[in-house]
């Protein structure tokens, strides 16, 4: 098999007609055809005016080694088949502390694998979740153990399910077969920037975690993470607080997949002298724009046509203040949600749906934050700093989880917060319209200050004044690290597996869960060691 790429096609293309196009346009003799599949398919926009497609396709053919010297950007195609580890059936069950991506992905191998693993995940099922989030988002009462942050599916539930990730590993491919398996769209396959969006996820969770009981999992919810105990430098058990009762597991293994937000467990890990080292972050505020205008400045006339989604864009600047902004997580016909999960903290997020047809579009704005900004050399001063930047971020939206918010025209200009422009606040339970300078940093509302234009000199429009920005953005990765040796083993404790965005070593959804699914395999060759 080989793969051709860098095909241009029109925005009409019949993609039904894929043969048409090998045996017209790559001159393939029909009779030697055998089989031609999409492999990748991208929107080119860079000119308004001639916006098409991009693809690539997998052809079997006869006189493979010919066509790979005669078609242009012609290579062999590598198939890669991810085999699932096995694993003697352990004396003591591993368990999961998460069940976000990485937790979901790692228990969904150690399932397959014949371990049954417990999951301990403190926020609800996906469902009761559900309704957690819209309680909080319509009055403003925060359930701080089941929010936007914890609970099935973890943040990315509650986001866009953006599936891009900058990590090359052979395992992706494996992770967005198995989404496709649980329902999420089959394009996410083909996509060069696949999404499944907040409405699908709920379901593809679900699927996921009725596989890994299926498999002999277990999966408890409202289970928070509070305390494990030793045995000569090996973890010996796992304990967790449900219901008002503390219970023990005993285990060799725990993968501690907790996610970026979870800070009781950083300060629990601390406590015990678990090695953690501090990270750097970034910080900053969404950026709202009508979406129609977003599509405009990236599709030109082509705008609207039926075989286009809502544009998407991603923009960096480095500035002379020796910062750098730089968009994040954007998500087209999206909005901006409630991500906070501590009680007089503010922080938000963006989430889109499926379609992304809602009426905003939005994107973090993000200011770099190294860890010489922490003004301490303490492992969790990263966490402080954060959490010191949303208590202002509450305060400054009137101490009832309101956001503060501001026109991009009010906060260039230096006038008084008015709210006057055409782009809506689609964040709930509302807005508070402040300026930055009350809640960021002075190097942050600099660096927006700066910035903003220069990115608007990329996309047209986007620093107009009815652009609207909320805060505040504090929650794209972790400022801790969990420090791990080469067999993704904590330096501190044997048995102790660090996974995930949470613990520093991934940074999305595919790439938190391909980490899952290294630290499944690193449990599991642990297993087969102990047993021979």
């Amino acid at each position: 098999m080989i793969r051709v790429n860098n095909i241009s096609v029109p925005l009409d293309f019949n993609f039904s007609d894929l043969r048409g196009l090998c045996t017209g346009k790559l001159r393939i003799r029909p009779e030697k055809l055998h089989s031609v599949k999409l492999a990748k398919k991208s929107v080119d926009a860079r000119k308004k005016s001639d916006v098409h497609f991009i693809i690539s396709l997998d052809i079997e053919a006869d006189g493979e080694q010919k066509l790979l010297k005669s078609l242009k950007n012609a290579v062999k195609a590598e198939r890669y088949e991810y085999s699932v580890p096995k694993a003697e059936k352990p004396g003591k069950r591993p368990v999961i502390v998460g069940f976000g991506p990485a937790g979901m992905f790692a228990a969904l191998v150690l399932a397959m694998a014949g371990a049954e693993p417990i999951v301990l995940e403190r926020g609800g099922d996906v469902d009761s979740r559900c309704r957690a989030v819209e309680e909080f988002r319509s009055t403003g009462r925060l359930d701080t153990e089941c929010n936007i942050q914890f609970g099935e599916g973890g943040a990315g539930t509650f986001s866009d399910g953006k599936l891009t990730t900058g990590i090359k590993d052979k395992r992706i491919g494996w992770v967005l077969e198995r989404l496709v398996e649980f329902g999420a769209p089959e394009e996410i396959l083909v996509l060069a920037k696949p999404h499944i969006g907040t409405d699908m996820l709920r379901n593809v969770v679900k699927a996921l975690r009725e596989r890994v009981i299926s498999l002999g999992g277990e999966v408890r919810f409202g289970a928070r993470f509070c305390g494990f105990s030793t045995d000569n430098g090996h973890i010996a058990s796992a304990e967790y607080e449900q219901a008002g009762e503390r219970h023990t597991v005993l285990t060799d293994n725990i993968i501690l997949a907790t996610g970026h937000s979870a800070r009781d467990v950083f300060e629990l890990l601390y406590s015990q002298e678990i090695s953690l080292s501090q990270k750097n972050f970034a910080v900053g505020v969404r950026i709202e724009h009508r979406r129609e205008d977003i599509d405009k400045a990236m599709y030109g006339d082509f705008a609207g046509h039926p075989a286009l989604k809502a544009a998407d864009y991603k923009l960096a600047v480095h500035l002379p203040n020796g910062r750098t902004l730089y968009t994040f997580c954007m998500c087209p016909g999206g909005e901006v949600v409630a991500a906070s999960s501590e009680k007089g903290r503010l922080a938000v997020n963006g989430m889109s749906c499926f379609a992304r047809d809602a009426e905003n579009s939005n994107s973090a704005l993000l200011v770099n934050i190294d860890t010489s900004d922490y003004g301490s050399d303490h492992p969790l001063a990263g966490m402080w700093f954060q959490r010191k930047l949303e208590e202002k971020a509450f305060i400054a939206g009137g101490g009832d989880y309101s956001a503060p918010a501001v026109t991009v025209g009010d906060f260039l200009g230096g006038n008084i917060p008015s709210g006057q422009g055409s782009v809506r606040p689609s964040y709930r339970p509302g807005v508070r319209y402040v300026s930055p300078e009350e809640y960021l940093p002075d190097f942050a509302v600099q660096s927006l200050k700066l910035g903003i234009p220069e990115m608007g000199r990329k996309i047209k429009g986007f620093d107009s004044p009815d652009a609207l920005l909320t805060g505040i953005e504090s929650r794209s990765s972790s400022p801790v690290r969990i420090d791990r040796d080469g067999d993704l083993q904590s330096v501190s404790l044997r048995g102790l597996f660090p996974c995930g965005e949470g613990a520093g070593y991934a940074g999305g959804i595919v790439s938190a869960a391909v980490d899952g699914m290294k630290c499944a395999e690193a449990v599991c060759k642990r297993f087969n060691e102990i047993e021979d």
